[in-house]
């Protein structure tokens, strides 16, 4: 194995993300290895670790799988250096800010609900006895 490739553990470990999970993106179609190894280990390039934290990150904000492949076919025919006429990459870019937009709404609503969870431990924190130590 060459120093360009990984294998999954390795991926797993910088990505966050357990073995079954990369495998299920595998059997889904989001993501796929780069190579395989002579004994059949999947093996991976920064380019597969850029897309797995891709989909990494839609997950929290309720993105779907096929969102989520929408979106990295979106990106990957905008990096694909292919040439592509003015109205193609126009959509594809509108395609990409659709999802920044969802995106950023997504975003906008946790921040509400952390100040709501925030603002109920608080009330909870002066419910106790100043006395008593928290535990957390």
């Amino acid at each position: 194995m060459d120093d360009k490739h990984m294998q999954i553990g390795e991926v797993a470990a910088r990505t966050e993300l357990s073995l079954r999970t990369i495998r299920h993106y595998e059997e889904t179609g989001l993501v796929t290895p780069s190579a395989r190894s002579q004994g059949g280990f999947r093996l991976y390039t920064e380019n597969d670790i850029t897309r797995l934290m891709v989909i990494r990150r839609m997950k929290p904000l309720g993105f779907t799988l096929d969102q989520m492949r929408d979106l990295l076919d979106a990106t990957d025919r905008l990096d694909a250096g292919d040439k592509l006429d003015a109205d193609e990459r126009a959509a594809l870019l509108e395609r990409v800010r659709g999802y920044e937009q969802t995106a950023a709404e997504q975003v906008d609503k946790l921040r509400v609900q952390l100040s709501r969870a925030e603002d109920f431990a608080a009330t909870l924190r002066a419910r106790l006895p100043k006395s008593e130590p928290a535990s957390r």
